[in-house]
Formats: structure tokens, sequence, C-alpha cells
């Protein structure tokens, strides 16, 4: 079953159960799929990579919000946003410890060295990025990775 197929099944059974925060939560994260197979010239039908981008960006969104609730002194609007991102992180790859950030970041500097020849330095931080990003698979937040592989290449 993909995920946007039990993102409908589990909007049927919050309805049925009368969970307002997960039924609200699924409808949105089911409008923005919709209007990502939507953009662009034609519609089209997203992958479960591209589901679960828009998932992870909805999830972002979440987090960014209830930080920015915090900062204003909302703290009711900061725990919703909150529960909405936990009800979102129900449909996300549980994500990567710092332990293994660095080892994706070590691997990725070695396939690297390994292409080019040479041990990457911080100019080649891009295509050491490109490597770490991908073996990664959307369970670490870029940043998260940028900072292990930067770390190791700066020494």
């Amino acid at each position: 079953m993909g995920l946007k197929a039990q993102l409908r099944d589990d909007l049927t059974a919050a309805i049925k159960g009368r969970d307002e925060l997960t039924k609200s939560t699924i409808r949105m994260a089911l409008s923005a799929i919709t209007s990502a197979e939507v953009a662009g010239d034609t519609a089209r039908e997203l992958d479960e990579p591209e589901v679960l981008r828009v998932l992870t960006r909805e999830a972002k969104k979440r987090a960014e919000s209830a930080e920015a609730f915090d900062a204003a002194g909302r703290g009711e609007l900061a725990s919703k946003e909150r529960a909405e991102a936990e009800v979102l992180a129900r449909y996300l790859p549980s994500q990567l410890t710092d332990a293994e950030v660095d080892a994706l970041a070590e691997q990725a500097i070695a396939k690297v060295a390994a292409d080019a020849g040479a041990t990457p330095g911080p100019r080649q931080m891009g295509q050491v990025m490109k490597a770490a990003t991908a073996a990664a698979g959307g369970r670490a937040e870029g940043s998260r990775v940028a900072a292990a592989v930067k770390a190791r290449l700066l020494g």
C-alpha cells in the first residue's frame, strides 16, 4: 500500500473515530500532495519519494511555526503545531542519529575520494553533499548532513 493510500485510510479511520487533530492534519497533508500533483503544466501522480518530500516539507513547516508561536508567546498555537507535526511524523521514516549522520558523511567523503582519486577538501563540499544527501534518503535534515560533512572536510 502506498503512502497516499495509507493517508486516505487513516483519514477515514480518524473521521470514524472523531479524532479532530488527526483528521485535520491528514486532510492538510493530502491537500498539499494534491497541490503538488497539479502544479506545473500537466497534472500527474506523485511517486512515493515525492509524497515523502511533501510530507517532510509540511512537518518542517509545523516545526518552524511552533518556534515562531513560542517566540511570540502563543503557547497554545505552538502546542497545536507540534501535535500536527507528531501526526505527520508517523508517516515519515525515522530520523538518523548524529552518529549515523557522521558515518554517512564519512562514507560520502570516501566515495568522492574514490571517484576523484584524491581526498576531497572544502571545495568539493558540493560533490560530497550530493552523495551524502542521496544516502540519507530524507532520513536526516540537510542542515545536519551539511554540518557533519563540513566538520569532516575542515578537519
